[in-house]
């Protein structure tokens, strides 16, 4: 099934144009990538952008998904013989997987119930009866119906309360109702388990926890659920079970008499043992899946940060893993990243030996022309950095974030790269590197164990590997990628190449030399005309036969710039920076049924900076004169960078081992809901300390008490007060689109 046949229904649902989504569709089943829409496709899709094509990728899958299951379940009533117009007329009118699946449920197939065993008692007519509520002698009717397997009148009287409990419980009416009204009314309860207090300490917050279904956050969520899976709390997820019963006895019981008394107790019956704890898995998986959504959301939007940090470039790096009683394993690296050499000093705790480490230092930074430091951040850092500075080598010094070091130096890939080295040399490599282009050397990680999620193991791994990688696409061809240097582990991230073709240019790069021009990539076995196309443009090479493959502008673009060059009287590569020439170029006059007006002025805007780096130049940071938590004190004011982002607030780092938390409430003097609306990964703050608790490792910061508070205009009210961000509809929004209102 075609999943362009959707694109009128994905463009009502995101209100989007239809032949835009049309385009996408289409160009995606063609296997063209979002980077290459998004960026080489403009005019087609009306200037849509990457998020927004994800978007309609994402939609379309889950519109031909339910489409998928509305036609199992036709086929399979079909196939029972139980299809009638009306039922077919439900099908075709359900609006949400919940819809189809209440439809389904009388009809789907089911391990031997109550209800069923009851039937083949031959007690159905006896709860049709009950069901009338019409009979005053309800005993006496039971008593027409005993036999061999029913024994006596109330026996009798049960099973057809089992057949009117499954009645009740598979009413696609019913449900709905009771669904909307747990959407409503519901509680997320949570109990510590029976003599588990202490086993359960890091669940304290949820011993006795009780919060709306509409408005626990995500981070709740998901902390309940773990602690629910670990056996350390008990979890409920119902509304009053009084109003439920009172709610669905108002849809079934219209007499008062024994026979509606038989029905009530049945009522009660289908709600303890069916209704609610079939709703409460299904609010659970709602639940969870919302919160793994918005978790997953988070680790991407931090993991985008991280990637496009600034980087440092080609520099000769001196790099250092700090460490106490092993040492400091030190490295040099020249402007590739390229391995020179490497040592070992000792500057710290009863071994150190400072006379020889800093003839070690110096040694290197004259026989390499050394340029700058990269010092890693973890345990030893600070004072690593500290005996740097005080060489007072008039060089910069880096503190480099190294989470995720340790998995790369002992990984299958570091092990290719140095094969002679020992996982010491390539942590120390890696945080050099990561100081020189971080995205080139974190693309080699995963991204789970780079230190930027919270609760990265309780999500759906295969939603988020599928986000994350997106993510770290989107960024290297957000960059753009040095063809002639770019690893392998780099370049199977460039639109419509992946790792056999990145492989396989790097071997011919091995066994051929350097690319000369773009042109040669068709050279690459595999690399055919289709992966040549969504690649090209995100491949750089600089000092080549052609200009422009240094630039974003793409292969099939490049006749354009020589008709404007042409016109203006001169080569492709004086018209390349000259702003002088660039503007007398009249867009409008390259436009064409082919190229449009959007085309043309991304072509000229990289006119202007061909290649420019999106992101900008590394900055030293120096921390105050803190190096562990013991030194921290109530109401000191020091500066900090953001290394995390949360819902509920931000890490970040002021020097010593353990990362404060700026709670959300705390970040500004007007209210925010989301961290990310002022803050960003590694962005410089000044915080005011709150808390130190020493027992427990943990700092309360205040990026709020630390600023004074602007102004207050004249003429209007006082901003209002910054507060707890309220707790997030996002549960309540995924509910209502999974089980409609």
């Amino acid at each position: 099934m075609s999943q362009i046949e959707f694109a009128k229904p994905v463009a009502a649902k995101l209100g989007l144009d239809p032949r835009s989504v049309e385009i996408v569709l289409q160009l995606l089943g063609e296997g063209a990538t979002i980077p290459f829409i998004a960026r080489y496709r403009k005019d087609k899709t009306g200037g849509l952008d990457e998020l927004q094509i994800q978007h309609i990728e994402e939609e379309a899958k889950q519109q031909s998904a339910f489409a998928e299951r509305k036609a199992f379940i036709d086929k399979a009533i079909t196939e029972q013989g139980k299809m009638t117009d009306a039922l077919r007329q439900k099908l075709e009118t359900a609006a949400t997987i919940a819809e189809l699946e209440d439809i389904y449920l009388p009809y789907k197939p089911k391990r031997k119930t109550k209800a069923q065993t009851a039937r083949e008692n031959g007690l159905e007519p006896l709860a049709d009866l009950l069901w009338q509520q019409e009979s005053a002698d309800v005993l006496a009717e039971a008593g027409r119906f005993l036999n061999e397997q029913v024994k006596t009148p109330e026996e009798a009287l049960q099973g057809a309360r089992d057949i009117i409990a499954e009645r009740v419980n598979e009413d696609a009416a019913i449900r709905a109702a009771m669904r909307h009204f747990f959407e409503q009314q519901a509680r997320v309860v949570a109990k510590v388990m029976n003599d588990k207090e202490a086993a359960a300490a890091k669940f304290k917050d949820y011993f006795d926890f009780s919060e709306p279904v509409s408005k626990i956050p995500s981070h709740r969520t998901l902390a309940i659920l773990r602690g629910f899976m670990e056996g350390f709390l008990k979890m409920e997820i119902a509304p009053e079970e009084e109003k439920a019963l009172e709610l669905l006895e108002s849809k079934v019981i219209v007499q008062h008499n024994p026979a509606a008394d038989q029905v009530k107790r049945a009522v009660k019956d289908a709600y303890r043992r069916l209704l609610q704890p079939s709703l409460e898995s299904e609010f659970r998986l709602a639940l969870k899946t919302a919160a793994d959504e918005e978790a997953i959301n988070v680790f991407a939007q931090n993991l985008r940060q991280l990637l496009l940090s600034s980087p440092l470039g080609g520099k000769r790096i001196l790099a250092i893993d700090p460490g106490y009683r092993t040492g400091c394993k030190v490295v040099c690296l020249d402007e590739t990243g390229a391995l020179l050499t490497t040592g070992l000093i000792y500057i710290h705790e009863k071994n150190h030996r400072l006379s020889e480490a800093e003839h070690i230092v110096r040694g290197m930074l004259h026989q390499h022309r050394i340029e700058a430091f990269a010092v890693g951040d973890g345990t030893a850092g600070r004072e690593t950095e500290r005996f740097i500075k005080e060489l007072r080598t008039g060089l910069p010094v880096y503190l480099v974030n190294e989470d995720g070091a340790s998995v790369y130096s002992a990984s299958e890939i570091a092990r290719e790269e140095f094969p002679d080295q020992d996982i010491t040399v390539r942590g120390s490599v890696s945080i050099g590197r990561r100081l020189m282009d971080p995205l080139a050397e974190l693309v080699k990680i995963d991204p789970k164990s780079i230190g930027v999620g919270q609760y990265q193991h309780d999500v759906n791994q295969v939603r988020l590997k599928e986000r994350l990688d997106q993510t770290v696409a989107s960024c290297v061809n957000a960059v753009g990628v040095n063809l002639n240097t770019a690893s392998k582990h780099l370049l199977s991230y460039v639109s419509g190449i992946g790792p056999s073709i990145a492989d396989n240019i790097v071997r011919y790069r091995s066994e051929n030399g350097r690319f000369l021009s773009r042109k040669d990539l068709l050279k690459v076995p595999r690399l055919g005309a289709r992966a040549f196309e969504q690649c090209a443009g995100f491949l750089r090479i600089k000092d080549g036969s052609e200009p422009l493959d240094a630039s974003a502008v793409h292969p099939e673009a490049y006749h354009l710039v020589a008709r404007m060059a042409a016109d203006l009287n001169v080569p492709v590569a004086e018209l390349i920076g000259n702003e002088a020439l660039i503007r007398q170029i009249v867009p409008s006059k390259y436009c064409d049924d082919q190229v449009g007006l959007l085309t043309v002025q991304d072509i000229i805007k990289e006119l202007r900076k061909p290649g420019l780096d999106p992101r900008g130049a590394a900055q030293s940071f120096e921390f105050a004169d803190i190096f562990s938590i013991e030194d921290v004190r109530e109401g000191m004011i020091i500066p900090g960078v953001v290394t995390n982002l949360t819902r509920f607030g931000a890490f970040v780092d002021i020097g010593v081992k353990q990362d404060g938390l700026v709670h959300v409430s705390e970040m500004a003097h007007h209210y925010i809901s989301d961290p990310s609306e002022v803050l960003q990964l590694n962005q410089q703050v000044t915080v005011k300390v709150t808390e130190v608790d020493i027992p427990r490792k943990r700092i309360g910061l205040s990026i709020r008490q630390a600023t004074e508070a602007p102004a207050k205009p004249k003429g209007k009210a006082a901003p209002k007060k910054n507060q707890e961000a309220p707790s997030m509809n996002d549960a309540l929004s995924a509910l209502r689109k999974k089980f409609g209102k």
